[in-house]
């Protein structure tokens, strides 16, 4: 059984080997950047952050059967403050018509916007190849116990939700619009560009050009990408839109990748959201596929959760024995669930 965790420091080998095989934007393959979000994310989960909405939350699936972490998903609890906005293009179209030329053209437009007090962002989702794909459907718990978690705790995060999904990449993973655009204006690779916006957006803001950009300026194989979602994103994209969320004309403005959004409170999984008590029998029979969390208020895993069979009687929910230990509940424990189906 797979178990979703809050990440430790003690994690850091696990991620770095993950990373390795990886090495994508949502998990750098870089020590000192994974240390930092290690450590944002423990601060985060407790309490330590003093401002909410300075709060990141990394996840870690875990196969408990031999101790590795197979897989990684995040919720930024503010994308956008005033030390670093939330900086994209918006879409838009223009038409543009020559009367003695009787020629009429319309033109796909990139302007860059600035939110200085942006959405909550769910990514950093990553799954270990070999467990892609699988009964267990690991992407999906990743995914999901964010919703879970989002909903336990509505008040720590803004009333819309923003995923940023990532568009076909060159097979060394870079961006085609990066090195149409953002490369040419900055003097920086794709990488190390989104390695220092992590820390530094001032440098997008001072270097990246004011004006409106006309993507029929750029190549062909370029203009086909804006707003496009890569190959092994489609699934992301179609559970986003299954639960609520919708493209909205926005893209990234290093890779081109689409923006998808929603309002918290009409997420599917948050609407579905609710909290039972722990039964006293086991259950062992087909039931309710469900993702159950639990939570502890202090100690060092602060959040555990799991996806299993269970069986729902009103307010009381019944589990089976490795579910309860995985969880480390007994009886009478508040635990918060969602549907996994």
């Amino acid at each position: 059984m797979l178990v979703l965790r809050d990440v430790q420091k003690t994690d850091l080998p696990g991620l770095k080997r993950l990373a390795a095989v990886l090495n994508t934007v949502n998990l750098p393959n870089n020590e000192e950047t994974l240390e930092a979000i290690i450590d944002k994310s423990v601060k985060s989960f407790a309490g330590k952050v003093k401002d909410p909405f300075e709060r990141e939350y990394l996840f870690v699936l875990e196969d408990v059967r031999n101790n590795l972490i197979i897989g990684t998903s995040m919720i930024i609890a503010q994308h956008g403050t005033y030390d670093a906005p939330h900086i994209y293009y918006e879409v838009s179209e223009r038409e543009h018509y020559s009367a003695s030329l009787e020629r009429h053209l319309r033109h796909k437009v990139l302007s860059i916007a600035y939110n200085y007090e942006g959405p909550t962002e769910i990514g950093g989702l990553v799954v270990d190849p070999p467990y892609r794909a699988t009964p267990d459907k690991p992407g999906k718990q990743l995914s999901f116990v964010r919703f879970l978690f989002i909903a336990m705790h509505r008040r720590l995060f803004r009333p819309r939700v923003l995923a940023e999904l990532l568009p076909p990449l060159l097979p060394d993973g870079r961006s085609l619009l990066w090195e149409a655009c953002g490369k040419k204006f900055t003097g920086l690779t794709y990488l190390e560009a989104d390695r220092l916006s992590r820390q530094n957006k001032e440098f997008i803001k001072e270097l990246f050009p004011a004006s409106d950009i006309y993507a029929s300026l750029f190549p062909d194989r370029v203009q086909k990408v804006l707003g496009e979602v890569g190959p092994a994103t489609r699934g992301v994209q179609r559970m986003l839109e299954r639960v609520g969320f919708r493209y909205v004309e926005r893209i990234d403005p290093f890779d081109g990748g689409p923006h998808f959004e929603a309002d918290t409170a009409d997420i599917s999984l948050v609407r579905r959201y609710r909290t039972v008590k722990l039964a006293d029998e086991d259950f062992e029979l087909q039931g309710d596929d469900v993702l159950v969390a639990a939570e502890r208020e202090s100690g060092r895993n602060r959040f555990r959760s799991v996806r299993c069979q269970a069986r729902l009687d009103n307010t009381l929910i019944y589990l089976p024995a490795q579910a309860k230990e995985i969880l480390e509940v007994k009886p009478g424990a508040k635990l918060s669930i969602i549907p996994f189906e």
